[in-house]
């Protein structure tokens, strides 16, 4: 008997089936289209990360000159600032020393007035010529001392004070002039004053106010004529009242007084505050306590007595205002400087 055609599977020669053969096939189309779209989508990711890399590398590249130009724009500003602030300082300074400037123009010439009265104005020198006349130094130290003071004034000679020729050679090379200041007795030409006239003529370091009448009750006014006839006789950038009973160091002096010599209106030395004392019969009572208000106020901020200093243009207000003010006035502002 023989076999129907349709009812076996076919083969192709060498004997393998037609089924295997189209699972062979489908299973290649496959395993290439995987393969392709793996190799394809490679270069598409590198290329996305690319082009972001690229987005942030000038994202970076802005934000580093937009930086740049912020901070170059506000180191402008603040140069712009800094200029001004300068030149503003430069103005001021200007200003202070032109009225400084007037102000002891004006003070010579008042000087000049008050102790020529009677002469004739061709015989007498303007302010202007007065301040031309002196001659340009450092600082000016008064030694405040009197007719009794003797011992104290040579225990200075033999310490700090230098003598002779040494006096004058610090005037010269340092601009520092020191001298005993001291004005005349209640009998002119006595004994008192004969002795302070040998003294000086033995050792050329006195600064005698011939305006002034020694006493301790005239001290205030002893130093507001010490300032003014200073301030007429030399051109010093400060002037130092000192007590005779006090012994310094020059050096520390002259350093210190160097670091405020640029400031205006400088008063210098060791600061201190006290209460305004109204009670009668008690020690440093204030007969004119109400000029400084009401009852128990303080004296405002001032140096201690012994030693302090003043630049030039104070050293000027003093003695611009040296006779327009009552003399009960001036005593309460000098009696705590």
């Amino acid at each position: 008997m023989g076999t129907l055609p349709g009812t076996k599977h076919q083969k192709v020669a060498g004997g393998v089936s037609t089924t295997w053969v189209s699972v062979l096939c489908l299973s290649c189309f496959l395993l290439g289209v995987f393969v392709v779209n793996r190799i394809w989508s490679i270069p598409e990711l590198v290329e996305v990360n690319g082009e972001a890399s690229s987005v942030e590398g000038i994202q970076r590249k802005h934000s580093k000159v937009s930086m740049k130009c912020e901070k170059k724009e506000t180191s402008v500003r603040a140069g712009d600032i800094l200029s001004q602030v300068s030149l503003t300082h430069d103005v001021i300074m200007t200003l202070d020393k032109t009225i400084s400037n007037l102000e002891m123009q004006l003070a010579a010439a008042r000087a000049a007035k008050a102790s020529n009265q009677g002469e004739s104005p061709i015989d007498v020198k303007s302010g202007t010529d007065l301040l031309k006349d002196r001659p340009k130094v450092f600082f000016v130290m008064g030694i405040i001392t009197a007719f009794s003071s003797r011992k104290r004034r040579d225990s200075i000679r033999e310490t700090w004070m230098p003598q002779g020729d040494k006096l004058i050679k610090i005037e010269k090379e340092k601009g520092i002039v020191m001298r005993f200041v001291i004005g005349h007795s209640a009998t002119p030409g006595g004994v008192l004053d004969g002795a302070i006239d040998a003294e000086d003529e033995q050792n050329h370091d006195f600064l005698r106010l011939q305006n002034h009448v020694e006493g301790y009750h005239e001290l205030s006014s002893k130093i507001q004529i010490f300032f003014s006839t200073a301030l007429s006789i030399w051109d010093a950038d400060f002037y130092v009242k000192l007590d005779d009973d006090v012994h310094v160091n020059l050096g520390l002096v002259g350093s210190t007084l160097a670091r405020h010599r640029s400031k205006p209106r400088v008063y210098i030395g060791c600061m201190k505050s006290g209460p305004v004392l109204a009670k009668r019969g008690v020690k440093y009572h204030e007969p004119e306590y109400w000029k400084f208000g009401e009852e128990g106020n303080k004296y405002f901020r001032h140096a201690t007595g012994q030693l302090y200093a003043i630049s030039k243009d104070l050293a000027t207000y003093i003695s611009v205002n040296r006779l327009r003010v009552e003399d009960a006035s001036w005593k309460s502002l000098c009696s705590i400087l």
